[in-house]
């Protein structure tokens, strides 16, 4: 749930910063939510793999699952990172105005590659489970990357610009605040 509260405060701050004409502090802000997700998913995978032999206890006696979750935790570490990171992302692209970008990009990644993929492996390849996850996994890092070009790639300054069109063309005053965009 931290992942969703930093898709939304990151969306609203960027889109924020932007109508503000202020692109470096959207642009700072983008870095500071990236880090920060970054840095939870990374706390909390380390305290899975510290504890993958107690935790599954918590939730089951049975020696099977509990040999399953030991097995699988690795794997769940690395998407609590990538799932930390990714909705932050997300939400930089939908403070920018990119929605529609976002959702070609999500079905792209999960629904024509993800999921097809996740299917195969689980059950053509016979990996059950894991290949199912696998696909879904490797779903979120195309999306991950993607997102992160998209970002990474982004003129702050022109996004600015466009936010005060937008305004404009809404009926609304961009901020006026001598200059037309931060340098």
């Amino acid at each position: 749930m931290v992942a969703i509260g930093c898709n939304a405060a990151i969306s609203v701050r960027v889109s924020n910063e932007l109508g503000a004409a202020h692109p470096r502090t959207a642009k700072f802000s983008v870095l500071v939510v990236v880090v920060v997700a970054f840095l939870i998913g990374v706390g909390l995978s380390i305290f899975l793999l510290v504890f993958r032999k107690q935790y599954p206890s918590l939730f089951s006696e049975s020696d099977e699952v509990k040999n399953l979750v030991y097995d699988l935790t690795p794997l769940l570490a690395f998407c609590i990172v990538l799932n930390n990171v990714q909705p932050a992302l997300s939400g930089v692209a939908i403070g920018a105005g990119w929605q529609a970008l976002v959702a070609y990009v999500n079905i792209a990644c999960y629904y024509v590659f993800g999921i097809p993929l996740g299917l195969l492996l689980g059950y053509k390849i016979n990996m059950g489970v894991k290949g199912i996850w696998y696909g879904m996994v490797t779903g979120t890092v195309v999306q991950t990357i993607v997102l992160f070009y998209i970002v990474y790639r982004t003129n702050w300054n022109k996004e600015a610009s466009f936010a005060a069109k937008r305004i404009r063309q809404w009926g609304g005053e961009p901020e006026a605040n001598g200059n037309d965009v931060e340098k």
